[in-house]
């Protein structure tokens, strides 16, 4: 069998652990660039059956599906399908899968650190410090304030765990709530939460989630943590929520367009603390996914498919 992997750039799969058994068991027809264009991905996967997808900024559409009539199975790294037309694959047979929840812990350990960063205000003071200075008295105590959660999958429901662990009121909003959620209405957590955080997936229904009304509705002193998509945020409404001291500042993971494209107006501003959606790569987790990605292509082969989206 030929297995398909048209995009581990920068390279993760190559040098996984999961490399060996995987060269071992099929033939690969392997890539470490991005295809620079929709032709350039069929050109790839044209004649391919199974397909294992590292990087979601490879659009899978109807005419990527209409082009590769022998593919049965695409198998992709992460939880996040935004990238895949869904319907399209469904029309076409394709078997969609991904790998949920492995890297929950890690997000949300870096969605606690990015609060703390932001409400501690961890690298002014480090350069502060550096620059022979010694302010002092310029930090947010968690404990005690109520942390409103957007999104109580399985990166949300561990951020939970952990803001109950720092002593925070936990309350949340989530489409598909379970019994014993702490649930309140949408407005509400803006209007009552000093920290909201995003664990939201991205969708039609969720782009632009959060935009001018919502930031209108939040504290002044609201701490902003965004580690889902940056489209859930609408970004022109999030610099000026910042800008003019509607909250108090933000920490993010993702950003509208990656990678963040230099002196974008958000590295000018001191109230937020950025890093390069690297929130679900640890070395824990990217082994976890990468295996569960290449297990998901043999549960298939095996008659009996996991993790299908």
């Amino acid at each position: 069998m030929k297995i398909h992997i048209p995009d581990d750039a920068p390279p993760v799969l190559r040098s996984s652990a999961v490399w060996p058994e995987l060269a071992g068991r099929a033939e690969l027809d392997y890539h470490d660039t991005l295809p620079t264009s929709e032709d350039a991905l069929i050109e790839r996967i044209r004649d391919a059956e199974f397909v294992v997808n590292i990087r979601s900024s490879v659009k899978f559409t109807e005419r990527v599906f209409d082009a590769c009539p022998c593919l049965r199975i695409l198998s992709v790294w992460g939880t996040g399908t935004d990238h895949i037309d869904l319907p399209s694959a469904a029309r076409h047979n394709v078997v969609v899968t991904n790998t949920p929840g492995v890297s929950a812990i890690s997000i949300a350990e870096h969605t606690l650190a990015l609060l703390l960063a932001v409400a501690r205000r961890i690298p002014q003071l480090d350069a502060a410090t550096r620059a022979g200075r010694w302010p002092r008295g310029q930090s947010a105590q968690l404990y005690g304030k109520t942390c409103g959660i957007i999104g109580l999958g399985a990166i949300g429901r561990q951020f939970a765990r952990l803001a109950t662990g720092f002593g925070m009121r936990v309350i949340a909003w989530t489409m598909h709530p379970k019994p014993g959620d702490p649930i309140v209405d949408l407005d509400e957590l803006y209007a009552t939460s000093d920290v909201i955080s995003v664990h939201l997936r991205l969708s039609p229904d969720t782009v632009g989630f959060i935009g001018e009304r919502e930031f209108a509705i939040m504290k002044p002193t609201a701490i902003l943590v965004n580690t889902a998509r940056g489209a859930i945020i609408d970004e022109t409404a999030l610099l000026d929520a910042l800008t003019t001291g509607r909250i108090a500042g933000a920490g993010l993971d993702v950003f509208a367009t990656e990678p963040l494209p230099p002196a974008h107006p958000l590295t000018t501003l001191s109230n937020v603390v950025l890093t390069p959606h690297c929130a679900g790569v640890t070395p824990d987790a990217l082994e976890a996914g990468l295996r569960m990605a290449v297990e998901n292509i043999w549960r298939f082969l095996e008659g009996r498919p996991e993790h299908v989206v």
